[in-house]
């Protein structure tokens, strides 16, 4: 057994009924992400993926295509191992629960229950779900349920049958106060926090005895002593989390003391139920421990509604990589789809973000200095002695970056994680754009040198914290200036004590990000060099443009929080903007003789987001608030007719 920490995370296990969406993909992503995060922590880590597949609406399904169970669900194993393949997904297992050894250590655990008395028969009638595999309780009943029709499943919003036979029971009702007892003492169990109330209101609402079996389904893990009954799919499924490191192996005891207990087992908001109440039920009762923590996300949407394959609308992940770079699509998610609500899936909201965050504020600042670099012969940059005051702040900023970014990291918000990285990027920009090396060069090689060599350090930096989203492109980036992503040691440790005392050899690996816009601009060259029509004088006066240049100007909606005159400066006033989930920018403006703090604090006004870094006595501006001015000259900021969210994109 290895000597460094562990750290073992899962997703859920999808259902073998059709190619994975890009729901199930987020699921995955998120767990690959945190997944790397740990092993760039110089972490043993284990990930675990995997497919569902027993259970009645995978027999339905099945028989609805002229197969055998085994080979309906043969058939769909390679589209989501390649889906995983095509999105650079590096887990260490693909569980099938029609693995042998899944289904003979499920026995073994259902087993040890019947010896001490947790599991007896009786039987059980209610409302079921078929393609959710899920009973409804009898308060669900009551409130879902139409005159002279079955109620729907909350899930899915199909109709429900009535199923009534003999079965055996979980004593689930014997664990309803040691469960409320571990919310209690365990308030961070399922992160975001607030998620935590639907399983604490369904334990308080009084749990009743769990059916576990089922008679009338004939493909699933027989119950233990009674080939008659099937196990419930859910029970059954959830323990592949432990049998897939060991559990019930005599000759696998080390590996599964290695790994279990799970430290993050991700999900999304609708089976809280099964993971947040049924799961840690079984599990104490097995007198084995419970997972660390559960990271419960929301839904990705479409048209406002719910992805999934049951209604119908689910966006193939394949298809997506056909048009853009998986990597890309990584980036989006992680960024701009927050862990704790609901995401809507926006193809233009994914192209602004490839072209501004990407393309222009990472590709052109890696391209930028490599050219200019080369330019100049300087490729072989050499350590620097001693570091200017702007080239040290620099190095303190990045610091401050891995503060914040470890913090969020612990809260799971991803997205305030890289906006903050981001942030860090454009202070990158702002550097290279003020210290003018294409100037420098002319009369100081030695701060030449030292320029090429800060960014290339916060590039590095940079590359490597970025690397969990898009690992390809940062190894691309690393290769870049030298260098390569080492996971034998702990590397937040490593940039928060690096003295910046590294060399660089300097090359070009091509391209970095393609901006969706330029693939409309080849399709649309021929047309776009047409002799235009002859106009009047008076249009012939206006400069014009195109409108994938506009496309380019990424004009948000920001509230102002804070507000102080710019010391020395008899014109700006400091501006801290926040952008709702893009995060907060420092933007410098020059209406100090209108404008007061009162007058702007609170108040949500129109900028212009993706301009570039600008110094300006000797503090960065991020961005313009946009103005017009009345007659007498004073600027009047555009502000919306009335609030809406920060950060939304205006066009």
């Amino acid at each position: 057994m290895s000597s460094k920490k562990s750290f073992y995370i899962t997703t859920p296990i999808y259902y073998a009924t059709a190619k994975p969406h890009l729901g199930s993909l987020y699921s995955t992503l998120l767990a690959d992400i945190f997944a790397r995060i740990a092993r760039l922590a110089g972490k043993d880590t284990f990930f675990l993926t995997g497919t569902d597949e027993h259970g009645q609406k995978i027999a339905n399904a099945a028989a609805l295509a002229g197969k055998e169970p085994k080979e309906f669900v043969d058939s769909f194993i390679p589209a989501f191992k390649q889906a995983w393949h095509t999105y650079n997904i590096a887990y260490n297992r693909f569980i099938r629960t029609t693995d042998a050894d899944h289904g003979i250590n499920v026995q073994k655990l259902i087993q040890k229950l019947i010896d001490q008395g947790d599991i007896y028969q009786g039987s059980y009638a209610g409302w079921y779900c078929v393609p959710c595999e899920t009973f409804l309780t009898e308060k669900e009943c009551i409130d879902n349920q139409k005159l002279d029709t079955p109620p729907a499943c909350l899930s899915c919003n199909r109709a429900t049958v009535w199923i009534a036979e003999s079965t055996y029971f979980f004593k689930l009702s014997t664990y309803q106060n040691r469960l409320l007892d571990f919310y209690k003492a365990n308030p961070c169990f399922i992160m975001p926090k607030e998620r935590a109330q639907e399983a604490i209101k369904f334990i308080e609402a009084g749990l009743k005895d769990l059916s576990i079996t089922r008679t009338a389904v004939k493909w699933g893990v027989p119950f233990p002593g009674n080939s008659e009954h099937m196990l419930y799919v859910w029970i059954e499924a959830l323990c592949n989390y432990i049998t897939a490191v060991g559990y019930g192996q005599y000759d696998k005891q080390n590996h599964f003391t290695q790994w279990w207990p799970a430290d993050v087992q991700v999900m999304a908001k609708d089976i809280i139920r099964f993971h947040g109440v049924f799961w840690p039920a079984l599990l104490m009762a097995a007198n084995l421990p419970l997972p660390k923590q559960l990271l419960v996300h929301g839904w990705i949407k479409v048209n406002e509604q719910k992805m999934s394959k049951s209604l119908g609308n689910a966006v193939d992940p394949m298809e997506l990589a056909q048009v853009y770079d998986p990597e890309t699509i990584r980036y989006f998610m992680a960024r701009y789809l927050p862990v704790n609500q609901d995401g809507e899936f926006n193809i233009q909201a994914l192209e602004q973000a490839i072209s501004a965050d990407l393309a222009n504020d990472l590709g052109n600042l890696v391209n930028r200095m490599i050219l200019l670099a080369e330019k100049n012969n300087n490729l072989n940059v050499v350590s620097v002695n001693q570091w200017s005051s702007a080239s040290l702040a620099l190095q303190e900023a990045l610091k401050s970056v891995l503060i914040e970014y470890e913090n969020y990291i612990k809260e799971f918000q991803l997205h305030l994680a890289y906006a903050r990285v981001w942030h860090f990027i454009n202070l990158v920009n702002g550097y290279f754009h003020t210290q003018e090396p294409w100037k420098v060069v002319k009369t100081d090689r030695t701060l030449f040198n030292e320029i090429i060599s800060a960014t290339a350090h916060a590039l590095y930096g940079i590359a490597n914290i970025c690397w969990p989203v898009m690992p390809k492109k940062m190894e691309q980036i690393l290769a870049s200036i030298g260098h390569t992503i080492n996971l034998d040691i702990n590397t937040f440790n490593a940039l928060a004590k690096d003295s910046w005392d590294k060399k660089f050899i300097l090359s070009n690996q091509g391209t970095l990000f393609i901006k969706p816009i330029q693939k409309e601009q080849v399709q649309n060259d021929t047309a776009q060099r047409q002799p235009l029509a002859q106009t009047t004088s008076a249009v012939s006066s206006l400069t014009e443009i195109s409108i994938d240049l506009f496309k380019q100007c990424e004009i948000r909606t920001g509230k102002v929080i804070a507000c102080q005159p710019l010391q020395k400066s008899e014109k700006l006033l400091l501006l801290t903007v926040s952008f709702g989930l893009h995060g907060e920018r420092q933007i410098l403006s020059g209406i100090k003789k209108w404008y007061s703090s009162d007058d702007l604090v609170g108040k949500q006004f129109v900028f212009l987001y993706n301009l570039q870094p600008r110094a300006m006595m000797g503090t960065y501006s991020h961005g313009m608030i946009l103005c017009a001015s009345n007659e007498q000259g004073k600027p009047i900021p555009v502000s919306p007719i009335e609030d809406v969210e920060n950060g939304v994109l205006l066009g």
